[in-house]
């Protein structure tokens, strides 16, 4: 198939040894398979030849953006092609009156970051793999990040897409205006559909006014529900919280421990520990707003000490504690991507915990994430290989999400490995409905197979 597929296509189609090692698996490095042929297509209409020949043959398509999915999403199987995007990238348009960015999928986040601040404006969406992720699969699993608090998902990013559908059909809605309430939001099925229902290939992005300060403070607490309060608190006298991260006492000992972070700005002996940034535009009456703010949650318990950060160096060497980095380079690590209203979000941390430890007393099971938007993030390393752990780790760690009703994926999306657990979070009836709509748009089924549901 893919001799006749190259014949067909030319020289989008590559089955280069090093090649196909490469797309056989996203981040997750979960079930690993070669791809039967790699598809890099440079325009859109070049993607939509290619799903139009695929969908005529009964070829499965996994789409690919930069591979740092956690979630299988990406992941192809036996027999399948990989459509990567790699090659479609760049910035087409920056309207600074509209304040907004026209972009080809296969851009880097960081690249379109990048452009958005030489042109005086800002991008919100951010994650820890800005230089590599790519914006169409930010979108196509409506990826989160650090400022969730305050701009929301990548899904509130964005006001446009030009979406391949499984035949080939190229459905263009790159619409720049905030408010069009002609019929169905078609945009919507699209972002965070995991490349199930269509392959996007341009976005039109929504940009902000570049923040004039930034300021970054990491701050200890008595416990969660302190943590909780400060950040009521900060919300309340600042307005201004851009991001709020909460870090158990374990995950900040164990990463400002190791090597590899190199800093510990702060004691690792208090009880819990939080990382906030403020925007603003007046960096000096922002900064003594800020701290202010602090010196009377300290007084009233709320926080029991603040560093501010006195240089971007330095508020770079504080989010490098947060994004844990030390944890990859534990065997066997796995992650957990877990969402619940904010009040009962340390109550699951600690029954996670607890469970856990009780079934791996030597293992080591790390908390930190998001609080401000319901979100935590559990590392967990039992020892062993993952294979082996798993799926007993799985029905935990989920079964404590269903019990008190939160999301099984708040971030990383369902792909293959969390799909037998989508029941948890999601009804029945609304599984059947996502079922007939990817039978209305896929009938052949030959978009990313097999994820999601």
């Amino acid at each position: 198939m893919s001799l006749d597929l190259l014949s067909a296509l030319g020289e989008m189609v590559s089955t280069e040894s090093d090649l196909l090692d490469k797309h056989a698996c996203d981040w997750s490095n979960v079930n690993r398979q070669r791809p039967r042929a790699v598809l890099r297509p440079r325009t859109v209409a070049e993607v939509s030849s290619a799903l139009k020949l695929c969908h005529a043959h009964g070829i499965a398509v996994v789409p690919q953006g930069g591979l740092t999915g956690l979630a299988g999403g990406a992941t192809p199987r036996a027999g399948q092609v990989v459509l990567s995007l790699e090659r479609l990238k760049g910035i087409e348009e920056i309207d600074a009156d509209s304040a907004t960015m026209t972009v080809l999928a296969g851009t880097p986040l960081e690249t379109a970051q990048k452009a958005a601040e030489g042109a005086g404006l800002y991008l919100a969406l951010d994650i820890g793999s800005r230089g590599s992720c790519q914006i169409g699969g930010n979108v196509a699993t409506n990826a989160g990040g650090n400022h969730v608090i305050r701009y929301g998902m990548a899904r509130a990013q964005v006001l446009g897409l030009e979406t391949v559908l499984a035949d080939g059909t190229v459905l263009s809605s790159l619409t720049k205006v905030m408010k069009n309430n002609t019929g169905y939001d078609l945009n919507q099925l699209f972002i965070g559909s995991e490349g199930t229902l269509g392959i996007i290939t341009r976005v039109v992005l929504r940009l902000y006014p570049r923040p004039r300060a930034r300021r970054t403070a990491l701050i200890a607490t008595a416990d969660y529900g302190a943590t909780v309060r400060l950040l009521r608190r900060l919300q309340r006298e600042l307005g201004d919280v851009s991001a709020f991260e909460a870090m158990w006492p374990d995950f900040y000992r164990y990463v400002t421990d190791h090597p590899s972070t190199g800093v510990k700005p702060m004691a690792d002996t208090h009880p819990f520990y939080a990382l906030s940034e403020f925007q603003g535009s007046e960096p000096d009456r922002d900064c003594t707003r800020l701290e202010e703010c602090l010196a009377r949650a300290i007084e009233a318990g709320d926080a029991l000490d603040a560093l501010l950060a006195q240089s971007e160096r330095e508020a770079r060497s504080f989010w490098t504690i947060r994004e844990g980095a030390a944890l990859d380079l534990l065997p066997y690590l796995i992650n957990f991507d877990v969402s619940a209203p904010t009040a009962q979000l340390g109550a699951l941390a600690d029954r996670l915990k607890a469970n856990l430890t009780a079934r791996w007393p030597e293992g080591l099971f790390f908390v930190y994430g998001h609080i401000g938007d319901g979100n935590i993030h559990l590392s967990a390393w039992a020892g062993g290989a993952m294979d082996d752990v798993a799926h007993e780790m799985d029905e935990i760690v989920y079964g404590e999400v269903r019990r008190i009703g939160g999301s099984i994926s708040a971030e990383h999306g369902i792909g293959t490995l969390k799909r037998a657990y989508l029941g948890h979070s999601r009804s029945a009836a609304e599984i059947e409905i996502m079922r007939r709509i990817k039978t209305a748009l896929d009938p052949r089924g030959i978009l990313n197979p097999g994820k999601v549901i």
